[in-house]
């Protein structure tokens, strides 16, 4: 016995067996789809000589599926809803509004700045999903490296050949606790911090070295009383009265209405936030769209070149 060649069955033939299954009519069937009469025709016939066997019986003016076709019935239509359902989905990442988005960013990032707009990033998009990592930037440099995550913030950035980086000035401002004396001034320098407990980042990053530099410019000593890795920490301990801290007007802002006060920081001596992801993994199109929204979401706190 001869074994028949198993053929390829193809949507169109499935979405025909249905419509006619359907409408009990060539014509019918035919107007549902789109297509002429003989198309669908033809499909019917290509897709009885792929099966082997007679689709539908003709009774009373009316195509009738055989037992065969209401065998198949359940499986055909969970093919198309299958189908359907990929399309959709191919439409909602083509639209942005789908997909994954992986983000390692500063630890003092998750829990200030970012939440706000990542909750307005997904309102209108409810097929993204992300996965938010907070780390320091040695770690986030080896997981862009490593491509294994679609964006980064981070600071203190120096370049690497297999990493995309995107530079943003922050402008800095002078924290401490609401009813302190510096709230009588329009802006903070060094003279005024003489006499102050300075809660810093590490001595170690680039901020307090240009910082400390600013200091010794105005030959005033920095009184080191507490050192810190983020600057949120620091606006949590300047809200307890422990001290005061020179940080990003980003994190600042985040306290504002927790009896936290600030003025403007000078000399200018802005914070800067690298905006990075790998340079041979390419981003998806709701990956490139996010990036930009947090980019836009920094401009109220960019420092303006021609004001400082």
């Amino acid at each position: 016995m001869l074994r028949r060649e198993r053929q390829t069955l193809r949507i169109r033939q499935l979405e025909a067996l249905m419509a006619v299954t359907t409408n009990g009519s060539i014509t019918s069937a035919a107007a549902d789809l789109g297509v002429s009469q003989p198309a669908v025709s033809r499909l019917i016939s290509d897709l009885e000589k792929s099966l082997g066997f007679q689709l539908f019986d003709r009774r009373e003016g009316r195509l009738v599926p055989t037992q065969e076709v209401r065998y198949l019935q359940p499986s055909v239509e969970r093919v198309l809803e299958l189908m359907k359902q990929i399309a959709d989905v191919s439409q909602d990442i083509t639209q942005r509004k789908a997909g994954h988005i992986r983000v390692a960013c500063l630890p003092g990032f998750a829990t200030s700045h970012l939440p706000k707009v990542i909750a307005d990033f997904l309102k209108d998009r409810p097929g993204v999903t992300m996965t938010i990592e907070p780390d320091r930037p040695e770690r986030i440099l080896e997981w862009m490296i490593g491509e294994q995550y679609d964006f980064g913030i981070t600071d203190s950035f120096n370049g690497h050949p297999a990493v995309q980086s995107t530079d943003v000035d922050v402008r800095t401002v002078c924290v401490f606790p609401s009813g302190h004396d510096l709230e009588g001034v329009s802006e903070v320098t060094p003279r005024e911090l003489a006499n102050e407990k300075i809660i810093h980042t590490r001595r170690d990053s680039d901020f307090f070295a240009r910082l400390s530099k600013t200091f010794q410019s105005a030959n005033v000593e920095l009184n080191s009383h507490i050192e810190v890795r983020q600057f949120t920490a620091a606006c949590d301990l300047a809200l307890k009265g422990v001290g005061v801290s020179v940080v990003s007007e980003l994190d600042a802002v985040q306290y504002a209405n927790q009896g936290l006060s600030y003025r403007s920081f000078k000399p200018f001596l802005p914070h800067t936030l690298s905006l990075v992801r790998p340079i041979l993994k390419q981003p998806s199109l709701v990956t490139l769209e996010f990036i930009e929204q947090f980019s836009e979401s920094l401009n109220p706190f960019r420092v303006d070149s021609g004001k400082h």
